[in-house]
């Protein structure tokens, strides 16, 4: 979300009289994250993000937009895509794909505990059940094709150490894609971090208010979610460590609404190196090569790693830890 594209008023105005959202007040760059270009917009009739995509097509756009539609109207707390007069969501704005989204009521929480953990561990769970009628299919373009397409890339880039861990855990995940294959799957967020959720309400009283970011969403397992998430929300950030008080919670919270099998039991310590793997490999190659933008801060890459390593050092299985 860092800022690739000047967007000027007269061009926010413009999309603004297109959606029939009123007089452009403010127009305020995002400087976090890294994948696309964001403002925050306000107008007479509220606040809105608007966002041009950098990366993402206008073919694999409106998979993210009508997954946000569908889940805003099964009652998911997510930002509502903003149609025009035809109904369309997506739109264009400085030569490049863009949407304007509701913005979310309330602010991270950084320092989650027990309490927000079941809360999105919950959410978590309803948001998937709600994606299972979903008729549009688009994969994780970030799983592990991509994965074995971009590690050879970023591999000159590290020390030997590093490489041969990296080499060592794709192959592992390589071994471990059949056994995942019939796991519980449908669309997924794939990158709700503690900064891609909010809450409101008096501290200690914090209550979900929504998601979103879904830009990297695609159709994969549910428990690579889970995981994505338990590796973030979970965790003691120094140290990439797993508190496990806050991951039993996690997972209880999430199975309230959608039991695990089996085998999605078996295979979370696996899909939680999985989780690790595809944020260090995306760190690594968003670090060393960079694309021009303003306000752009690129994510330390050495955090998953230390997370990937604590992940094969002590695996965790929610059941060991489940009252």
């Amino acid at each position: 979300m860092a800022v690739f594209t000047d967007v000027t008023p007269q061009e926010a105005q413009t999309l603004l009289d297109t959606l029939n959202l009123g007089t452009l007040q403010s127009l305020k760059g995002i400087s976090a994250g890294i994948e696309n270009t964001n403002y925050f917009l306000t107008s007479d009739k509220g606040e809105f993000v608007l966002t041009l995509f950098e990366r993402l097509s206008f073919e694999q756009l409106p998979f993210y937009l009508e997954l946000m539609r569908h889940l805003a109207r099964r009652g998911i707390p997510v930002p509502a895509p903003q149609p025009d007069a035809q109904d369309r969501i997506l739109h264009t704005l400085a030569g490049k794909p863009a949407a304007v989204v509701e913005k979310l009521r309330g602010s991270h929480q950084l320092a989650p505990d027990q309490f927000h953990c079941e809360q999105v561990g919950a959410g978590l769970a309803r948001m998937h059940l709600a994606g299972t009628d979903f008729p549009m299919h688009q994969d994780n373009l970030r799983g592990l094709p991509w994965w074995r397409e971009t590690v050879p890339v970023v591999l000159p880039y590290l020390s030997s150490e590093q490489a041969t861990l990296l080499k060592d855990e794709l192959a592992f995940q390589e071994q471990l894609a059949p056994g995942t294959a019939q796991l519980p799957r449908g669309p997924v967020h794939a990158d709700l971090f503690r900064d891609n959720v909010m809450f409101e309400g008096l501290p200690g009283r914090e209550r979900l208010s929504g998601f979103f970011d879904f830009y990297f969403a695609g159709v994969d397992t549910f428990l690579f979610d889970l995981c994505v998430c338990l590796n973030d929300w979970c965790i003691d950030l120094a140290s990439g460590r797993l508190d496990e008080q806050r991951a039993s919670a996690f997972v209880s919270a999430y199975e309230t609404v959608r039991p695990l099998t089996g085998a999605e039991h078996r295979l979370l310590p696996g899909l939680l190196r999985a989780a690790a793997l595809r944020f260090w490999i995306s760190r690594l190659w968003d670090f060393h090569l960079p694309r021009e933008a303003s306000l752009l801060k690129p994510h330390d890459p050495t955090h998953f790693e230390r997370v990937l390593r604590e992940r094969i050092a002590r695996p965790w299985h929610a059941l060991e830890s489940l009252p």
